[in-house]
């Protein structure tokens, strides 16, 4: 028991003296027991072509990664994972973004695609230092990193709410060489799939990848029926396999598997500088497999157009926080109340913006059933394909009543409206209330848009292996 005991003293402190860390947690963040009753940890997938040193990897290990040079990565963020862990359970919820997740950028940068915002950071960082005259490439790196990882963890408690107490990410090679320190990750197709750009070659049915093939099969979009977020479900069920994997007995009491396992982290984790990892594995010895699930941020149309960044996923931050506010709702104490705002209080323009005759003054008339203060129909002049509720400061609320009472649509910040006025512009995606009967039937997808479908199928867990696309 000594010596077993020792060995395992040794293997851990040599993880925990070995890893790099960079200061990106703020004050609020880190605590043993967070004060929001979790604790929320972001873990990021780096497109990068560096070690977590800084490093450029070699070009063999480029050339088996298929991942090209190294000019064509290491600024994007392609895997983005919120781990929620409530102070007083025994149970995780791993939370999935997808990469093209069309949000606000913390730092003044506007909305973008939610992988670009460690690159808009780490960017602005590089120029302030090189005016500033710092020369060294190291240094340069090091501190652009810390700062586009700032602007990520600004831009996920911007859109969730939630405060980020610790951070990690892991990089290409990492996850090739975490694989294969594992003996393979189960996972399981519904069809035989083969894609060149990302090198996956995959028989249906149940198999084993590492290295090579594990990255392959996470990174595959292309070719898959709900492309990004089919991708996000490969994800997770490799996140839940590889779980299941680390969990067993058969990994962690292998000393080959262990010491393999723990080179692999220190080359490429990247943990926020005081996160005591060895009292947080303390911490979370009890998490089994079936304790751990995954989902995915609620999203709209998966085909929307934006001004600069192409085609992205359509995001409402007003649904995503009500989605992670409800992830320590107890399942059996029904559905969340509804916010305590007297629409009374809240004067409601609707603009129509879907150019469908008749529609803002019908969604006026259910919201004026509801209570709230007839603010007139309007016309927008300029028709849009996202719908969107604004509000003035401090008019979250009143937004969010509206919102709710819409179906939940989009809610945002204009400084130019009234206080305690809520300024709707319905577009060509509503299909909420007062869109029945218009036309002789309900509106939905006015403009053919897809909407994210419901599933009946049983969640992703760590606890066993489930067939995806």
């Amino acid at each position: 028991m000594l010596i077993g005991t020792g060995y395992a003293w040794s293997n851990f402190q040599s993880l925990a003296d070995n890893l790099t860390t960079t200061d990106v947690i703020g004050e609020a963040g880190g605590g043993e027991r967070p004060a929001d009753g979790s604790m929320d940890i972001l873990m990021v997938g780096m497109d990068s072509r560096t070690d977590a040193k800084g490093n450029p990897l070699p070009r063999e290990i480029l050339d088996e990664l298929q991942a090209g040079d190294e000019s064509e990565g290491g600024l994007n963020t392609d895997t983005l994972i919120l781990m929620h862990i409530p102070n007083d359970t025994g149970k995780a919820v791993a939370v999935s973004f997808p990469r093209d997740a069309y949000v606000k950028i913390a730092g003044g940068y506007g909305r973008h695609k939610i992988n670009s915002a460690y690159g808009y950071g780490k960017n602005d960082a590089v120029a302030n230092l090189q005016k500033k005259g710092v020369s060294d490439p190291a240094k340069v790196e090091a501190e652009s990193r810390r700062e586009g990882a700032k602007n990520l963890i600004g831009t996920i408690e911007g859109l969730t709410g939630v405060t980020i107490d610790h951070y990690a990410e892991i990089n290409l090679v990492g996850f090739y060489d975490i694989t294969k320190a594992v003996g393979g990750v189960d996972v399981c197709l519904n069809e035989a799939t083969k894609d060149p750009l990302s090198g996956a070659d995959f028989r249906a049915g149940p198999q084993s990848v590492e290295g090579r093939d594990a990255l392959s099969f996470v990174r595959q979009r292309y070719g898959l029926p709900g492309g990004d977020l089919d991708r996000i479900v490969r994800q997770q069920v490799f996140m839940a396999g590889l779980a299941k994997k680390t969990l067993s007995a058969g990994t962690l009491s292998d000393p080959g598997k262990l010491r393999a396992l723990i080179d692999a982290l220190t080359k490429s984790i990247v943990l926020d500088k005081d996160w005591d990892i060895l009292r947080f594995a303390t911490q979370m010895k009890d998490l089994t497999g079936g304790n751990i699930k995954f989902e995915t941020i609620p999203t709209g149309n998966p085909a929307l157009e934006t001004p600069e960044d192409g085609v992205a996923v359509e995001v409402s931050e007003s649904q995503v926080r009500r989605f992670i506010k409800n992830l320590n709702a107890d399942p059996n104490a029904g559905t969340a109340a509804t916010p305590t705002v007297d629409p009374a209080t809240v004067t409601v323009e609707v603009h129509n913006a879907a150019n469908v005759p008749g529609l803002a003054a019908r969604v006026l008339q259910t919201l004026v059933a509801k209570k709230f203060v007839d603010g007139g129909a309007h016309n927008a002049g300029l028709t849009t394909k996202t719908s969107v509720v604004r509000h003035g400061k401090g008019g979250e609320a009143g937004a969010e009543a509206v919102s709710l009472a819409l179906g939940g649509i989009r809610t945002e910040q204009d400084d130019d409206i009234p206080d305690g006025t809520a300024r709707v512009f319905l577009g060509s995606d509503y299909s909420g209330p007062g869109t029945q009967n218009l036309a002789g039937s309900p509106l939905v997808n006015l403009d053919g848009a897809h909407r994210q479908p419901t599933t009946t199928e049983q969640p992703i867990t760590a606890d066993g292996v489930r067939c995806v696309n």
